[in-house]
């Protein structure tokens, strides 16, 4: 499984509804990125809207494909678009800046 990190900005003035918004995602979506494969996603926000995101994937692009091919996903990043700066009108799905992994603290290797 390989990890992946990516971040974006969320417009200061929208956090709020933004997290709220998080707490209630709807059941079909979540059962959408499950199906295609992201794995342990968390979002982390910022004060600020820095919003950086964690997840799972055996190939990051092969799930996000697989989530584009869905209704569901059309819909979600739709809704979503409005939230986000300096995406160039883009779904915050397709304007991750993904961050390079420099470590990454492994369990110690069993006797």
């Amino acid at each position: 499984m390989n990890r992946y990190c990516f971040c974006l900005q969320v417009r200061p003035d929208r956090l709020e509804e933004y997290v709220e918004r998080h707490r209630t995602v709807w059941p079909d979506m979540q059962a959408a990125l499950r199906d295609a494969g992201w794995h342990n996603y968390s979002l982390f926000l910022r004060d600020d809207g820095l919003l950086i995101g964690y997840v799972e994937a055996e190939d990051l692009d092969a799930a996000q494909k697989a989530m584009a091919a869905t209704e569901v996903n059309a819909r979600w990043q739709a809704e979503m678009t409005e939230f986000f700066a300096g995406d160039d009108g883009r779904p915050p799905d397709e304007s991750f800046l993904l961050l390079r992994e420099i470590f990454h603290l492994t369990p110690p290797a069993e006797d």
